[in-house]
């Protein structure tokens, strides 16, 4: 292995765990932000943060976003201290802030905020540097641990919902087997 294999071995197994993770969390966080955006009020805000002027969107963003990454990064230094519970408690609501708040106000407000010149040279930065480290994390041996670790966990989960669906499946035709005598 060469030296340079070796120093970029850890940025390739950080970008796996991180790719994991949100792989196995979309599952869970996807149809939550989907149904969180349907609420009335929700909406409601949305309008109401659309039509604020694009400053004023960009400190709604901020304000949170500035309360929610130090907290990641915070929980982050629990969970490596061993105090395990309590590090996942401030990472679960430091990442439902960033999905649920600071998603749906970017997402209102994206259209103003991209007229300001350097935001949108930075979200478009930002991009451009997530898409290319993907596209390098891609080309890695690690990936095809990553890809490995997704689908198994996702053949894993088929499973245990396909043992609980006819579990019920089961469990109900009993109780109607009873239900008729």
């Amino acid at each position: 292995m060469t030296l340079k294999r070796l120093v970029l071995l850890p940025l390739q197994v950080l970008l796996a765990i991180l790719v994991i993770i949100d792989e196995l969390a979309r599952p869970i966080y996807g149809p939550l932000i989907r149904r969180f955006a349907a609420l009335r009020l929700v909406e409601i805000g949305e309008r109401a943060v659309a039509a604020l002027p694009r400053f004023v969107i960009l400190i709604l963003l901020v304000v949170p976003l500035a309360v929610a990454e130090p907290l990641k990064i915070y929980g982050l230094l629990l969970l490596g201290k061993g105090l395990l519970v309590r590090g996942l408690l401030i990472l679960a609501v430091a990442y439902l802030a960033s999905f649920l708040l600071i998603e749906r106000i970017y997402a209102a407000g994206k259209p103003k905020l991209m007229t300001i010149g350097w935001f949108a040279w930075l979200m478009g930065l930002i991009d451009w540097v997530r898409r290319t480290l993907l596209d390098w994390l891609k080309r890695t041996p690690v990936w095809v641990a990553v890809t490995a670790a997704r689908n198994f966990a996702a053949r894993v989960v088929a499973v245990f919902r396909a043992a609980i669906s006819q579990r019920r499946g089961s469990s109900s035709g009993q109780s109607g087997e009873r239900d008729s005598r």
